[in-house]
C-alpha cells in the first residue's frame, strides 16, 4: 500500500484576512517558518520516498524545511484552486458575496468568476495523488505539501464523501493528514495532526516485520496512534483557502 501524507503549508501574513489564491511573493512568515521547522523535526527520521509540492512559494518553503536538503518536485495540480476575481480580495468583504454561502454549503456548485469550479480542483488533485501513487509503488511512502481547498478535496475522495461535505473537513497550517491507498481502497489514517508522533509510519509501523505465513486481520489502515494528537480546533470561518 502506497503512504501519502498530506501538509498544508504553514502561516503566511495573509492567512484568515486576505484569499491570496496564485498571487505571486506569498511566502512563510515567522509563525509559519516556525511550524514548518516544528514539522520537519517530528518527521525528520521517516524514509520519504519523494517530496511533492505545490508551486506556490508557501508551500514549497514548507517542503524545502521538511526535506532538508532532499529534492523537492513541484506539481502544478496541488496548486491552490484559481480563485479569479475573488484572488487578492479581503476576507471580510468577500464574506457578503451570495457566492460565499454557496462555497460553504455547496462547493460542487462554485465556479469562482473568472476562476476555476471547485470540482475541477478536486479532480485535477485526486487524479495527481493516483498518478504519484503509481509512479512511487505500492512500497512507498511519500508527501504532497499543498492548500486547505486542495487537501480537503482529497480528503474527502479517500473517505468517499461528496465534495460537498468537504467543508466539514478541518486542515490547520502545517497539519499532517495520512492516507494509505491500496487496491481495495483508501484508509484515512490520520487527519490534521499537529503534534503526533510519527513511529506508526516508519516501515512496518517501527516493529518487527510480519513473518511469512503470520495472518493479519484488518484493512492495514494504521498503528497504534490512529489518527491521535490533532491539534485545538481554530475557529474562523469556513470556505475558501486563507491565505
Amino acid at each position: 500500500m502506497t503512504t501519502v501524507l498530506l501538509v498544508r503549508h504553514g502561516l503566511t501574513a495573509t492567512t484568515g484576512h486576505v484569499l491570496t489564491g496564485w498571487m505571486p511573493g506569498v511566502g512563510l512568515d515567522d509563525r509559519g517558518q516556525a511550524q514548518a521547522a516544528a514539522l520537519a523535526a517530528r518527521l525528520g527520521d521517516l524514509p520519504l520516498d519523494a517530496i511533492v509540492s505545490s508551486p506556490l512559494d508557501r508551500c514549497r518553503q514548507t517542503a524545502e524545511a521538511i526535506a532538508a536538503g532532499r529534492s523537492v518536485l513541484t506539481d502544478d495540480r496541488f496548486g491552490e484552486c484559481q480563485y479569479g476575481d475573488w484572488t487578492g480580495k479581503p476576507l471580510k468583504k468577500l464574506v457578503h458575496e451570495p457566492l460565499w454561502r454557496v462555497v460553504q454549503a455547496h462547493p460542487s456548485a462554485v465556479t469562482f468568476p473568472g476562476g476555476e469550479s471547485m470540482p475541477d480542483v478536486q479532480h485535477r488533485a485526486v487524479a495527481a495523488v493516483r498518478e504519484w501513487n503509481a509512479k512511487l509503488g505500492a512500497a512507498a511512502t511519500y508527501l504532497i505539501c499543498s492548500h486547505g481547498d486542495v487537501l480537503k478535496a482529497i480528503i474527502a475522495d479517500s473517505l468517499g464523501l461528496h465534495l460537498d461535505q468537504s467543508q466539514r473537513i478541518q486542515v490547520d497550517p502545517c497539519s499532517l493528514t495520512v492516507i494509505r491507498y491500496t487496491p481495495l481502497r483508501p484508509f484515512l489514517v490520520r487527519m490534521n495532526d499537529t503534534g503526533g508522533g510519527v513511529r506508526d509510519l516508519m516501515p512496518h509501523g517501527g516493529k518487527k516485520p510480519v513473518a511469512e505465513g503470520d495472518a493479519v486481520v484488518g484493512g492495514g489502515a494504521g498503528g497504534a496512534d490512529g489518527v491521535g494528537g490533532a491539534g485545538a480546533a481554530v475557529l474562523r470561518p469556513q470556505g475558501p483557502e486563507r491565505g
